[in-house]
């Protein structure tokens, strides 16, 4: 019996199936019940059991066997719907809908109360059989996996099913009191309501019976989200009495339910299912009022409905829940933005057209005296005076504070930076402004109010007083001058106060973090009050000296920061001064970074180098350099002194730190002198090029740099990462560094490529190439590539020297595969594009097989799966065609190299791999289909091709039809064809030349399944510099700190102050 019934190569006996069920409910022995139950579990994990499904349901009996077979069902719905062949499941849907539909005429027709009792219990599992169909079916289309087209096709293809799919579920929901089926039921709905046909939404009981279900606990989750996809809907004007009432009836039941005060508490002791429901709050009212706040504005009774719901979204904010918050900022940063917007473009007698609005008057709201943009903002400035609280009470960390609070309540500083919470301060910061846009008054009340209540304990806490500073310091730029100076005079002053009055460490730490934050972000103001520069500055200087975790790296950032906006009040006499400050600074110098580690050490240097650079009169700035740089140079001498006396001095490894530091500290001040470092460096360059060659002398019969790479030669590649080797490497680097940092920075002395080039050819570029490949620093080739950039064709002559040295060596290095050595890559390949952009000259000079060897390195860069080294050798190829374009060896180089470049380039150009590389690839074929038009000499090789072409570009066409046809099989050759004509059309027009390319790729078989963003990555960078354009023309929204000029000229401070008044004149 079992092993027939196990059979299912053919129908089941559904006799003996039935008698199974029926033994394992107790009609037959314990010992049979217990045979019957592995049977059942037996057939249940039977793979092909399903197939058994209707043939059972048609023929058995037994109510019990019935209720088996719909068990199966269930489960390969549940785990295998979408691996059955489509035709399978149409057929299941419609037999199930079937039997459904002669179920319930059987139900009608019986007058038996058990067989009505029985075949009712028995299409309640079919219903949930059939909800279970269809919600798999509508999961699946809004799994994203379709394109749009499919998409539009599928619906109107199953329009005719929706009637079925809404009867069903109006039918559940109306007759049904099991749970189970109203929350598979209410499930269906969410799944499909976002492509209903809208009829079935607005024209039907629907939404009173969502509505019905709302109050009930059990389902308010699942009937919220249903109304969340109603509201998420936009159909023009067409329903807004359905959507008013809709709305109306929520907010009634909403209230009895949860009260809008009492949302942080509730979501805070809530249960899962209860934070769920306040997190579907969120999704419901932002996607409301996104697309139908308008028609809430119109009468009174709406408006009040309105604004409890922005009440209710404002408390939802409150929740101590990142995603929660997150939905809920979203909006209120469009909400402000449209505001705003509409604000901005009003003309100072009346409003304009609003910007993504209808210019038309709200009815109800204008009354005649005012306009509509001035009604509206009235009618918000409630809940933007709650949103602004919200802003500061709730502001994220910017990326300049280092000072945080851990998961112990402990202050630290900062080890790794969230990126998420970055991205949450640039929205806020956004939101912030727009809102100090729309009432200066306010904002400035809110935070100066809040900042007193630290003042006198009454708000007091780490958490509080880090959001309010960080939500004033975001604000910097969008007040006028005049509002701004008297708002920070209060500000810096409480602050300063609270700082001496507030005892213990970590106070006082958090404190000075926010203080250094605040003066960081309004430079404007400092450079107007010269005490108030001079306190923020001696107060960072008592802060360098504070040994709290993260609170020195803290103020030498902020000094830096404040330094390169407010430099030239430094090295101004100030009134009632007996010296600029900064000769008061040199003269304290030693005190000041006396606590400082040598990576602060560093950054301060560079700082006073900002100060220094700002001085005009000559001999002032090379005094003030002498005195900065007199510690450094003191170490320096006594080092070199010693070491003249015993060579031994230099295997200390401390001093070889000290070496390392005192370089760094010259790197620093480089970099922000620029070229009045030239006595400093002229001063130790020779003596640095001794110490990177050989620390003056020779150790033990070896130079300090043979000795590295006769070290690394014996031990292996392990031995370049000791801490010796390491540490020796690192003074190498930190002078190659130094060096190429003055270079870079040395404008107006073009003499320096001269004085300092030759010295240093044997020291670093017979160095390189004498060392073993682990002992090669990459900072030689960035060094001389900088040089070239510099120095131009000056170096013409130094070319071939740095070619020898350097090129055969590094590419056996890089070469060999995509991994090792990826610092030498991109700094080889800069390199070559130098020489082959400044001194094309000596490309042209090389030998056959030399330039052989240069065009194929380029090739294989651009080839690199690694995105800058692709686009460094791509911008490099495009230098060298243009230049040999132009150089009488046209003819000679393009016969060589011009379809094995071409044959690459399309290489990588239909390579998915390579997309970021794609508006150069258009540029380099750009210009070989244009080229092929000048040249005067063939470029097919005659006794190879079966007859003579007219000219270059009848050949280059047929090569490019037969190169794409191979390349693309799947295409027809008429397809290629047309491409390739395409192509030689629109070789001379640039964006249709391009706009071809991308339309090929998009089509190909290649491309079309793949994110192609990086194809359009020109138009996404036109757009971001059309937001930057945007942003810079409302004050505040780039921050006065991060804009590039020290200071603004007198016409461009009375343009910006009158941009200000524009935009922020008119208040609630």
């Amino acid at each position: 019996m079992a092993e027939k019934l196990r059979d299912l190569s053919q129908p089941i006996d559904v006799t003996l199936l039935d008698a199974t069920v029926a033994a394992f409910y107790g009609t037959g022995s314990k010992e049979e019940r217990s045979a019957a139950d592995q049977i059942l579990r037996d057939l249940q994990n039977n793979p092909d059991m399903w197939l058994q499904v209707v043939h059972i349901l048609q023929n058995s009996q037994n109510l019990n066997t019935k209720f088996f077979a719909l068990q199966v069902l269930e489960s390969v719905i549940k785990y295998r719907w979408n691996a059955l062949p489509g035709e399978q499941r149409d057929g299941i849907k419609n037999y199930i809908s079937d039997v459904i539909v002669q179920a319930r005429m059987s139900i009608s027709l019986s007058s038996n109360e058990v067989t009505f009792r029985q075949e009712r219990l028995y299409v309640n599992k079919l219903n949930i059989i059939l909800v279970q169909l269809l919600s798999e079916e509508i999961f699946d289309f809004s799994r994203g996996e379709m394109t749009q087209q499919k998409i539009k096709e599928l619906k109107s293809s199953l329009n005719s099913e929706f009637r079925l799919i809404h009867e069903l579920c109006l039918y559940v929901l109306s007759a049904t009191q099991r749970p189970e089926l109203i929350r598979a039921t209410l499930a269906t709905l969410h799944a499909f309501l976002s492509w209903i046909p809208v009829g079935f939404i607005f024209e039907s009981p629907l939404l009173e019976t969502l509505l019905k279900f709302f109050p009930v606990a059990g389902y308010r989750n699942l009937t919220l989200q249903c109304l969340t996809e109603v509201a998420a809907l936009q159909f023009g004007d067409f329903y807004n009495v359905q959507y008013v009432k809709m709305y109306t009836i929520f907010m009634m039941q909403l209230q009895a339910i949860l009260p809008p005060e009492t949302i942080p508490d509730a979501y805070a002791n809530g249960s899962s299912e209860e934070q769920a429901f306040i997190q579907n709050l969120a999704l419901f009212f932002t996607s409301f009022f996104k697309n139908h706040m308008r028609i809430l504005e119109i009468t009174p009774e709406n408006r009040a409905a309105l604004l409890l719901g922005l009440e209710y979204l404002i408390g939802i904010s409150y929740v101590d829940d990142t995603e929660v918050f997150k939905v809920c900022l979203d909006y209120w940063n469009v909400f402000v933005l449209e505001l705003f917007e509409a604000h901005n473009q009003m003309e100072p007698a009346a409003a304009v057209s609003m910007m993504g609005l209808q210019a038309q008057m709200v009815p109800g709201i204008v009354d005649g005296t005012g306009t509509a943009v001035q009604q509206r903002r009235q009618l918000y400035s409630g809940p933007l005076s709650k949103l602004r609280m919200l802003m500061i009470c709730r502001m994220a960390k910017p990326e300049e504070v280092l000072i945080v609070e851990d998961e112990n309540g402990n202050i630290v500083r900062e080890t790794m930076k969230d990126n998420d919470v970055l991205v949450q301060y640039k929205i806020m910061r956004e939101t912030l402004i727009y809102l100090s846009h729309l009432d200066h008054e306010d904002t400035e009340q809110q935070m100066l109010k809040k900042l007193s209540k630290q003042l006198n304990g009454e708000d007091w806490s780490w958490n509080n007083l880090n959001t309010l500073c960080w939500a004033i310091g975001s604000i910097s730029g969008s007040m006028v001058e005049e509002q701004e100076n008297r708002f920070l005079v209060m500000v810096i002053r409480d602050l300063l106060n609270l700082c001496e009055i507030t005892k213990g460490k970590d106070n006082k730490a958090v404190i000075a973090s926010n203080i250094m934050y605040v003066v960081g972000q309004y430079p404007r103001f400092l450079r107007a009050h010269w005490k108030f520069l001079k306190t923020v500055v001696n107060k960072l200087f008592e802060f360098m000296h504070e040994m709290h975790p993260g609170v020195q790296d803290m103020a030498c950032d902020t000094f830096l920061k404040i330094v390169q906006k407010c430099k030239r009040k430094f090295v101004t006499q100030q009134v009632g001064e007996n010296e600029p400050f900064v000769s008061e600074l040199l003269s304290n110098l030693a005190t000041t970074i006396a606590d400082l580690e040598p990576h602060q050490i560093h950054t301060f240097y560079e700082s006073v180098g900002h100060m220094i650079q700002a001085e005009s009169d000559n001999a002032k700035r090379d005094e003030y350099l002498k005195r900065l740089m007199s510690l450094p140079n003191q170490k320096w001498a006594e080092i070199i002194g010693q070491a003249s006396q015993s060579i031994d001095i230099l295997k200390n490894q401390d001093v070889i730190r000290s070496v390392l530091n005192i370089l760094q500290t010259n790197t620093s001040a480089a970099s922000s002198l620029g070229p009045h470092f030239f006595p400093q460096i002229s001063l130790i360059f020779l003596d640095m090029l001794t110490v990177y060659r050989c620390y003056l002398l020779r150790l033990n019969g070896r130079m300090y740099s043979e000795l590295v790479s006769s070290t690394i030669a014996e031990g292996g590649p392990f031995a370049s990462r000791t801490s010796f080797v390491k540490l020796l490497r690192s003074v190498k680097r930190e002078t190659l560094k130094l060096i190429e940092t003055f270079v870079d920075k040395a404008e107006d002395l073009p003499h320096i490529g001269k004085q300092f080039v030759p010295p240093m050819m044997d020291p670093v570029l017979g160095d390189y190439a004498r060392n073993v490949p682990d002992a090669r620093e990459s900072e030689v080739l960035s060094l001389f590539a900088t040089i070239i950039n510099k120095y131009k064709g000056e170096m013409l002559e130094d070319v071939p020297r740095i070619f020898e040295a350097v090129f055969q060596c590094t590419l056996e290095m890089i070469t060999k595969n995509f991994e090792d050595y990826p610092e030498h890559r991109l700094k080889f390949f800069s390199l070559l594009r130098a020489i082959g952009t400044h001194c094309f000259q000596a490309l042209i000079q090389l030998s056959s097989q030399q330039l052989k060897l240069v065009i194929d390195s380029i090739n294989w860069a651009f080839r690199h799966t690694e995105r800058n080294i692709a686009e460094t050798g791509l911008s490099l190829l495009l230098e060298i065609l243009k230049n040999f374009q132009a150089s009488g060896f046209q003819n000679q180089f393009y016969k060589t190299y011009f379809l094995t470049i071409e044959q690459e380039i399309f290489a990588v150009l239909t390579d998915t791999f390579h997309k970021p590389g794609f508006k150069l690839h258009v540029l380099v074929l750009q210009h070989l289909f244009c080229v092929v038009d000048g040249l005067t000499e063939p470029l097919w090789d005659a006794t190879s091709v079966p007859y003579q072409y007219t000219d270059n570009a009848m050949f280059v066409r047929d090569y490019t039809i037969k190169l794409l046809g191979t390349s693309f099989p799947n295409m027809t050759a008429t397809e290629v064809t047309k491409f390739v004509d395409g192509l030689l059309s629109s070789k001379h027009d640039l964006p249709s030349f391009k706009n071809h390319i991308r339309d090929f790729l998009v089509q190909s078989k290649e491309f079309s399944a793949q994110d192609n963003k990086d194809l359009y990555a020109e138009e996404a960078a036109a757009q971001r510099e059309r937001e930057r354009q945007r942003m810079l023309a409302i004050p505040g929204l780039i921050a006065p700190s991060e804009l590039q000029d020290e200071m603004l000229t007198n016409a461009r401070q009375e343009q910006y102050s009158n941009q200000v008044v524009a935009f922020g004149g008119v208040d609630c």
